[in-house]
């Protein structure tokens, strides 16, 4: 019953950090189309608590998820390579949420020289690799 309660908090913190990884890329989207300084430096506050809010999620979604591979033992890991797939694209998740980090810090320092359409595609990337990593966690098609 323990791992159950586990995976229920797993999936409740990968939804959360999903939420704010979906949106910060919209607000760089309003960001780099925004020509006031008054409006640009709203963007600044709300890309940055964005971030710090959802980071926490994203922590304990890792958390959660290395003790339910620990619960389930080394057996189970080196069988389920739908885990190892899933992981692969889970590690680039947490690079892509690092790599957002880094685009908060450039638009701070208004360094931004991207296009909104270029945000409005990394935007919509996260969304296919996350219908991946629900496929292979229902699925478990290897």
């Amino acid at each position: 019953m323990t791992i159950l309660w586990l995976k229920a908090f797993h999936v409740f913190f990968m939804i959360a950090w999903m939420a704010g990884i979906f949106y910060l890329p919209r607000l760089f989207v309003y960001h780099a189309e925004s020509t006031n300084q008054e409006t640009k430096d709203q963007f600044k506050i709300m890309e940055r608590r964005l971030w710090f809010f959802v980071t926490p999620f994203a922590l304990l979604t890792l958390i959660l998820g290395v003790i339910i591979m620990y619960l389930y033992g080394s057996a189970w890991l080196k069988v389920s390579a739908w885990l190892h797939a899933k992981l692969a694209i889970v590690a680039l998740f947490y690079a892509y949420h690092m790599y957002l980090y880094r685009l908060v810090k450039v638009f701070a320092a208004d360094k931004n020289t991207h296009s909104p359409r270029f945000y409005r595609f990394l935007n919509e990337v996260p969304v296919l690799a996350l219908l991946a990593i629900v496929i292979l966690a229902i699925l478990k098609p290897f």
